[in-house]
């Protein structure tokens, strides 16, 4: 018996199948058709990819994982700065192509839940999730579960205003978090500073090569996180603050300047716990294995 997740980003679709017992036993990819392309488009993605990893086998039951908003019942998809989908019953639509037991719902809260099953949140009561992509996404972890608001729209830590009137967001917002802290604000941090355009994974290779340009580039996506960070560890009190996404790969070239920033940006420090802020342990497929976790599991 096999459960299959597939994950709805700004740039890629990414399914993966795994076992009853949550080991990943294929992962296929897909490009992300864009908000252009149509709701539809997105939907071919979506079943096409997670054909790909089960083949004439068909699965227990598929998750979806998508970065946006989901509404509290896991049925529609309400909006997402990076997809086309607009109120939209995306998990009865999936279900209708391919006849299979469907669950959706935010792609950080399907993050959290692998990292809550099997990864950093393991055995940990309360917690932040910070996914780092194309923009920002987050999850609460309280009491061993996933907390998804009065409406399951909690989390959404990208769009908090970060600099009142600042940079425009394609959320419709100005000023947003991930606007100074993600894969598209390094890529625009780098081209500022070299007059020409440099995508992610080019970026993250030359920081790693020692380039001072790409190194500062990361160390200001890090500082901004650190600072983003400290006003949730106020609100919030978690144990463990743990990063994912793509772009935390780089680990400390990201969470070195993330530490120092949470530090100085917290009150109190002195006198009280500082969490930890960690890597996520499930990788870039975390939000893929958690909705086929929660397929397997039931979206409570």
């Amino acid at each position: 018996m096999s459960y299959v997740g597939v994950d709805v980003g700004g740039t890629k679709v990414l399914a993966v199948r795994v076992s009853a017992t949550g080991a990943v036993e294929a992962t296929a990819t897909r490009p992300m058709p864009g908000v252009a392309a149509g709701p539809a488009a997105v939907e071919d993605a979506v079943v096409l990819a997670a054909r790909d990893v089960y083949g004439d086998l068909a699965p227990a039951g598929l998750g979806v994982s998508a970065a946006g908003l989901v509404d509290a019942t896991g049925e529609r998809f309400l909006f997402g700065a990076h997809l086309p989908w607009r109120d939209a019953p995306v998990r009865q639509a999936i279900a209708d192509r391919t006849g299979l037991p469907v669950v959706l719902d935010n792609d950080a809260n399907c993050a959290a839940y692998a990292e809550l099953v099997a990864g950093a949140v393991r055995g940990v009561r309360s917690a932040l999730l910070i996914t780092i992509g194309t923009g920002i996404g987050g999850a609460v972890v309280i009491d061993g579960r996933v907390i998804r608001g009065a409406h399951g729209l909690a989390g959404e830590f990208g769009h908090m205003q970060a600099v009142p009137d600042g940079l425009a967001c394609e959320c419709g917002l100005r000023g947003c978090w991930e606007q100074y802290c993600s894969g598209r604000a390094l890529e625009r941090v780098t081209r500022v500073a070299l007059g020409r355009h440099l995508d992610g994974p080019e970026v993250t290779a030359l920081a790693l090569a020692g380039d001072q340009v790409a190194l500062h580039s990361f160390a200001s996506i890090g500082t901004w996180l650190g600072v983003g960070s400290a006003a949730l560890v106020s609100a919030f009190d978690p144990e463990v603050v743990v990063v994912g996404g793509g772009v935390s790969a780089v680990g400390d070239l990201l969470l070195g300047p993330a530490r120092r920033a949470l530090a100085g940006a917290l009150q109190g420090t002195a006198y009280r716990a500082v969490p930890e802020l960690v890597p996520a342990r499930m990788g870039p497929e975390a939000g893929a294995v958690g909705a086929a976790l929660l397929a397997r599991d039931g979206r409570s």
